[in-house]
């Protein structure tokens, strides 16, 4: 399967070129290899919300997300919001490693976990405008794997947020409580939507994450993960949850009516790494000479960047009598197709036609 979840800076362009004239757009700066940042900015409102997309360049649900978004703020039925908040927006702060569909920058750094060093222009771009701006609230973008469950019990995660700790002992500042309130109404919002579908992140402390610096620097930060929904590699319905999941926060922070707690968010379930992509029973499985007989066997696929889309490519997870994971597919294999063998090599599985047939991505 090819899918459109390939988001390279050009289309950035277009999109910033279709905004009407007056939308006040700027650069930043630069990624390593010379490729602009950009900024939007819109409202006038005191209070401000710093966003940015696409630190990891192959996470580019959230960013899909924000050309829904800055339409529906710029609409005029959408006024209040400009009135009573200044968004400073950077749709793609890693456009190398989205050119390339990397997690990484071009220097193969991580940028979240590059806040106490700023060893990367890109990581010094972001720091540079939150200190400039001082921003109310920051909102810092991704998206995440296809094997998180929300929770043991629950179904995938198609969002999981986090309020970022300012601490190793993970202490509920002032900050982190403000983060956690809104998490908790975005949850609540789409409850109907996607039951046990919305996950917690882990929130073990790391100094190095973008999030947990300014967290700790006074800013309630939120993280947003579009995840996995049923059938949905190309994310687009994960895309409009993320988009609902925008509004929902722009309204709690706008009217701060819901009566929400700290203690609620932490009722939301975390994130377990459970799943994966398909398991595939009654297999006849061959490896390293050794044919294992009618084995259970999980498949995750790999995303790999063909010209301009990304193509979903099967590797082996594991491979057992009865697998400890939750898969998004289950297929049989076939009375008459049982004593086909799948063989391996070092873990990579050995092309054959009709395994490719059985393992793409429907």
């Amino acid at each position: 399967m090819r899918c459109k979840r390939y988001l390279p800076p050009e289309q950035i362009e277009t999109f910033l070129n279709k905004l009407p004239k007056e939308t006040k757009q700027k650069i930043l700066g630069f990624s390593v290899n010379g490729l602009p940042i950009h900024l939007v900015e819109l409202g006038k409102g005191e209070r401000k919300i710093l966003m940015w997309s696409q630190m990891h360049g192959n996470e580019s649900t959230t960013t899909k997300a924000l050309f829904d978004l800055i339409p529906w703020l710029i609409d005029a039925e959408q006024e209040v919001f400009l009135d009573k908040f200044k968004f400073y927006i950077i749709l793609q702060l890693n456009p190398d490693g989205a050119k390339a569909y990397t997690r990484a920058n071009a220097n193969q750094v991580d940028l979240n976990r590059d806040a106490i060093d700023l060893s990367q222009p890109e990581s010094r771009v972001l720091r540079n405008l939150f200190d400039e701006i001082h921003p109310d609230y920051a909102l810092n973008l991704h998206g995440q794997r296809t094997i998180y469950g929300a929770g043991s019990n629950g179904k995938v995660a198609t969002l999981s947020f986090l309020a970022p700790s300012a601490d190793s002992q993970r202490s509920i500042t002032p900050a982190r409580a403000e983060a956690m309130k809104a998490i908790v109404a975005m949850y609540e919002s789409l409850q109907n939507e996607i039951p046990q579908g919305i996950g917690r992140y882990d929130d073990h402390f790391n100094p190095n994450c973008v999030g947990d610096s300014f967290t700790q620097a006074g800013v309630p930060t939120l993280l947003f993960e579009a995840g996995h929904f049923p059938n949905d590699y190309p994310r687009e319905q994960v895309k409009k949850y993320v988009f609902k999941a925008y509004q929902a926060l722009l309204h709690f922070l706008l009217m701060k009516e819901k009566n929400v707690t700290t203690a609620q968010y932490f009722k939301i379930p975390e994130n377990k790494s459970d799943f994966v992509d398909l398991i595939v029973s009654q297999l006849n499985v061959k490896q390293e000479g050794i044919v294992y007989k009618n084995q259970q066997v999980a498949i995750q696929y790999i995303e790999v960047l063909n010209k301009d889309a990304v193509e979903f490519k099967p590797s082996l997870k594991a491979y057992g009598k009865e697998l400890p994971f939750r898969a998004h597919r289950h297929v049989t294999v076939p009375a008459n197709k049982t004593e086909v063998v799948l063989e391996f090599s070092e873990n990579k599985i050995i092309s054959n036609p009709y395994f490719s047939k059985l393992f793409s991505v429907k």
